[in-house]
């Protein structure tokens, strides 16, 4: 994916408007993710980014962000909510769909040095608020996918990532705040974090398009190990066209492309 990148498929479209590359010079990039969705029934935001960089792009792009319905934040991380509080102020109908321990939490990142990575959360209204504890049907068609089973193989950048307690010692990120959505044969993986293959199999439905992150970054998973997985997701998922940028690496995306094709 990059930014301004405009999909039609099965009667809906996403255009991406903030991720880590764009071929477009008018359109600002940044580490973060959000992905606007039209389906035949809602206009649903898919993460905000980690700032405001998403509504820029948004009016450069020419679209309206005013009219969405729901704006679904994938997992508690500033990189996929920092640009929440900025939508919220634009646009005052949109729920929020959202899992209590992204907001609960307090979560670091110790890839390169320890640092937060928590959201500064706003406050949102009680009756804005959509609050997922389980997998279910949110509104008509639209899926949130919760607690998601670590069945297959996990990304292995995710060992830099940790939760503070309650009190004060850092703890590995189990990810019990990250969700998925699954609209209309579209699967949005956010980050990835429980990785692709789980998120998946945990989907209520067959998914004819999976877009978001992979949390695949470079350095992390051998070469032979990335193959694997792309294989697998041939072979499993051969209907499924495959969308990812973000979290993935230039290395790693560019082994996925080579052993799965455009």
């Amino acid at each position: 994916m990059q930014i301004g990148l405009n999909t039609f498929t099965k009667k809906m479209n996403w255009v991406v408007l903030s991720d880590n590359r764009s071929n477009d010079s008018r359109l600002l990039t940044e580490h973060g993710l959000s992905i606007l969705l039209q389906t035949r029934r809602h206009k649903i935001l898919l993460d905000t980014g980690a700032s405001d960089v998403f509504i820029r792009n948004a009016e450069r792009l020419g679209v309206n962000l005013c009219d969405v319905h729901y704006v679904f934040i994938s997992h508690g991380h500033r990189d996929h909510a920092g640009g929440l509080q900025h939508f919220l102020e634009l646009n005052q109908q949109a729920k929020v769909i959202i899992a209590p321990d992204a907001m609960n939490g307090l979560f670091y990142s110790i890839r390169g040095h320890r640092h937060s990575i928590t959201t500064d959360w706003t406050e949102i209204e009680e009756e804005r608020l959509l609050l997922i504890n389980k997998t279910c049907e949110v509104a008509d068609g639209i899926h949130a996918i919760a607690h998601i089973p670590q069945v297959h193989p996990m990304p292995k950048g995710n060992q830099h990532l940790f939760i503070e307690d309650g009190e004060g010692h850092y703890i590995p990120d189990d990810f019990r705040h990250e969700l998925a959505l699954y609209v209309e044969g579209l699967l949005f993986t956010g980050c990835a974090h429980s990785g692709v293959e789980n998120i998946l199999e945990a989907c209520p439905h067959p998914a004819h398009t999976v877009i978001g992150g992979f949390h695949l970054l470079d350095g992390q998973e051998s070469e032979e190990e990335l193959a694997a997985f792309a294989r697998r997701l041939k072979a499993n998922y051969p209907a499924t066209q495959f969308y990812t940028s973000h979290c993935t690496g230039d290395a790693a995306l560019e082994t996925l492309r080579t052993m799965m094709g455009s």
